[in-house]
C-alpha cells in the first residue's frame, strides 16, 4: 500500500499539489452554490476530446510514419539536427507539447545512439523541449492554457493568431539557427526501421474527429456533440484507449478551477494580484509560470484581468525558464534520466541557460508586440 501511494505521488505530483491547494482554499471559502460556476465544462470536454483523438492518431502510427519518411531522406547532419528540433515544434501545434515530446524524445535518443552522436543528445533534447513549448503556443489546441484562454475570453481566430503568430515566427527562426551546428555535416549511414500506418481507415476516422474538435474550438460545432462523437468513435474503434486517457489532467484542471474561483473571492489575494497585474500582466503571468507552471497561472490570473493578450503571451513565453514552468519540460527530463549514462547536472545546466536566454529575449519581443 505504501509503495503504491509513493508511486502515485511521484506520478501525479501536480494533481496532488493542486488537490491540496484546492482543499486549502475550500477552508478559506466554504463550499456553496457558487462553486458550480467555477467549472468550465466546455474546456474540460474539449480537453477530453482532444486527448482521445490524439491517442487514436498516435495508436494508428501516424507520427512514427511521418518521422520515418522524413529521416530516410536525410544524409546531411545539419539538416537532421534542424529536423529533429522542428518536428516537435510543428507537431505540438496540433497534438500538444507533452504528446510531441513523448513521441519524439525516445526516438531521438535511440537515433543519436545509433549514429554514435551521444554528445549531441543533451543539446538536441533541450532544443526539442523548447521547441515543443514554443510551437504549442501557435494554436488554440497546442496546449491546455491556450485552450482555456481561448474559451474563457471568447476569442476570435483572428485575434488569437494576430497576437501569437509573430512570436511563433521569431521562435522558429531562432530554434532553426540554434539547431544547425549541433550535429556535424557528415553522418554515418542510418539504418531505419520501416514504419507503416497500422490502420489507414482508423486514422482517417480520427483525423475527421480532430477536424470536428477544431470546429468546436472555433465555436462552429457545440462541444457536447463533439464530445459524444469522439467518445462513441473511440469506444467503437479502440475501446482500450479510453482507459489510457490522462484523466488526471482533467482532475487537475478541476482543482485549478476551484483554487482560482476561491482565491477570487478572498479580498486580500484579489487586491494583491490585481495590483501586480495592473503594473504588468505580461511579467506577472511569466513570473507566476516559473513557480506554479503556466497552466495554473493562466487559470488563476484570468480571474483578475481582462487583458487577455499580455496574459496569453506571458503564460506561453513563461513556459520557458524553470523545469516546472511548463510541465511538458519534465517529460524530457524524466525520459533522458532513464537513458544509460545520463548526465543530469549537465542537462539541467544547459536547459537553464538556454531557457533563461529564450525567456528574456521573447519577453522583450512580447513587450514590443503589446
Amino acid at each position: 500500500m505504501g509503495k503504491r501511494l509513493t508511486d502515485f505521488l511521484k506520478r501525479e505530483t501536480v494533481l496532488c499539489v493542486a488537490a491540496v491547494c484546492a482543499l486549502i482554499t475550500m477552508a478559506l471559502v466554504p463550499p456553496d452554490g457558487e462553486y458550480w460556476g467555477y467549472i468550465d465544462l466546455r474546456v474540460l470536454c474539449l480537453l477530453l476530446s482532444l486527448m482521445a483523438v490524439v491517442a487514436g492518431v498516435k495508436q494508428a502510427g501516424l507520427f512514427r510514419w511521418l518521422t520515418y519518411q522524413l529521416l530516410r531522406r536525410m544524409s546531411d547532419g545539419r539538416a537532421l539536427s534542424v529536423t529533429l528540433v522542428l518536428l516537435p515544434f510543428f507537431c505540438s501545434m496540433l497534438v500538444t507539447n507533452d504528446v510531441a515530446l513523448l513521441v519524439f524524445v525516445p526516438f531521438t535518443l535511440a537515433l543519436l545512439a545509433q549514429l554514435g552522436a551521444e554528445s549531441a543528445m543533451i543539446p538536441i533534447l533541450v532544443l526539442q523541449t523548447i521547441g515543443a513549448n514554443l510551437g504549442s503556443m501557435a494554436t488554440p489546441v497546442g496546449n491546455p492554457q491556450n485552450l482555456f484562454l481561448y474559451a474563457n475570453y471568447h476569442l476570435q481566430a483572428g485575434e488569437f493568431f494576430s497576437a501569437i503568430v509573430p512570436l511563433t515566427l521569431v521562435s522558429l527562426i531562432v530554434l532553426a539557427a540554434a539547431a544547425v551546428p549541433v550535429l556535424p555535416r557528415a553522418l554515418p549511414r542510418m539504418e531505419l526501421k520501416e514504419e507503416k500506418i497500422s490502420s489507414p481507415r482508423k486514422l482517417g476516422a480520427y483525423l475527421a474527429l480532430f477536424v470536428l474538435c477544431l470546429l468546436t474550438v472555433f465555436r462552429i460545432v457545440p462541444y457536447w456533440i463533439t464530445t459524444a462523437c469522439v467518445l462513441v468513435g473511440l469506444a467503437w474503434m479502440d475501446r482500450k484507449l479510453l482507459g489510457e486517457l490522462d484523466f488526471s489532467l482533467l482532475a487537475t484542471f478541476i482543482c485549478f478551477f476551484l483554487v482560482s474561483g476561491n482565491l477570487g473571492r478572498v479580498e486580500a489575494v484579489r487586491t494583491c494580484l490585481q495590483g501586480l497585474l495592473e503594473k504588468s500582466t505580461l511579467l506577472t503571468s511569466a513570473a507566476a509560470s516559473q513557480i506554479i507552471s503556466n497552466v495554473p497561472a493562466a487559470v488563476l490570473l484570468s480571474t483578475f484581468t481582462d487583458q487577455w493578450k499580455p496574459l496569453l503571451l506571458g503564460v506561453n513565453v513563461g513556459g520557458l525558464g524553470t523545469p516546472i514552468a511548463s510541465l511538458a519540460s519534465l517529460i524530457t527530463l524524466k525520459l533522458y534520466l532513464r537513458w544509460p549514462g545520463a548526465k543530469a547536472g549537465k542537462y539541467l545546466a544547459l536547459f537553464t541557460l538556454e531557457n533563461v536566454v529564450g525567456l528574456v529575449v521573447l519577453l522583450g519581443i512580447s513587450a514590443l508586440l503589446l
